[in-house]
């Protein structure tokens, strides 16, 4: 069952559509964190961003949404991207959620329906359908009632996925989503990133992982503090740009290019 709407039409998308960045920077404390960066990250594409610790690959994520200060643009749609966040879907790490707190996933999920329902209105009959329908398609419809705290690794990720479908954004951003998780779950996640991407909507992913999953993104952007190389996955995922993101020898599965 899937929830995502795929236009299988072959519709031109505009631009407009496109994030663009230019010339973003970000400093912590007056240490540099990332440096200059230029990229646009188109929709319709799964686009992957990977580089060694300390590269800087969360803060542009959370650059790019406003999470953090920087200097530079972060456009979409001709306006920033910061003063359109009911657009975004983000998904942190899940070391950045606690746990403990006491709510079911149904909670969770419901809530991704804030920003189209308004604070302390009541939930629609159609936002309650959504929400169901996003649990649905990540395999967690008969865990509702559970306690977030109670679930394993991989079913939290999916539980924070499901909330993400719900918005019904058209940006969606996760930030180290396969970490602790289990092949079921990786499976589905990006299944529904390949549903989401068909769909025209942007799907923008924190990865580390060099191995045979990178074959299910389209575009890469490939950091260490600057940009190294950005594009479609053939032609950045090469030996030369992979040297220089990461400062010497590594190994990768070759056939994932």
């Amino acid at each position: 069952m899937s929830i995502i709407n795929v236009n299988k039409k072959n519709t031109f998308l505009e631009s407009s559509t496109e994030i663009i960045v230019n010339h973003l920077s970000v400093s912590y404390q007056k240490v540099l964190a990332l440096l200059d960066v230029d990229l646009i990250v188109k929709p319709g594409r799964i686009t992957g961003i990977f580089g060694p610790n300390g590269a800087g690959k969360s803060t542009l994520m959370k650059a790019m949404i406003g999470l953090v200060s920087h200097s530079g643009r972060v456009m979409y749609q001709g306006k920033p991207l910061a003063q359109q966040l009911e657009k975004v879907a983000y998904v942190p790490q899940r070391s950045q959620i606690d746990w403990t707190y006491p709510a079911n996933v149904w909670d969770v999920v419901i809530m991704g329906r804030v920003k189209k329902t308004g604070w302390l209105r009541q939930f629609s009959a159609q936002s309650r359908q959504i929400a169901k329908a996003a649990l649905a398609r990540v395999e967690m419809a008969d865990f509702s009632h559970r306690p977030i705290g109670e679930l394993s690794g991989g079913q939290q990720q999916r539980v924070f996925l499901a909330r993400a479908l719900a918005t019904d954004a058209d940006i969606y951003c996760f930030d180290e989503p396969f970490v602790g998780i289990d092949q079921k779950t990786q499976g589905i996640i990006f299944e529904v990133f390949h549903e989401l991407a068909n769909a025209g909507k942007i799907v923008l992913v924190v990865n580390h992982d060099l191995g045979e999953s990178i074959a299910n993104f389209d575009d890469l952007i490939l950091l260490n503090q600057q940009v190294i190389a950005s594009g479609a996955r053939q032609q950045v995922f090469t030996d030369t740009n992979l040297r220089r993101a990461y400062g010497g020898q590594v190994i990768y599965l070759t056939d994932a290019a």
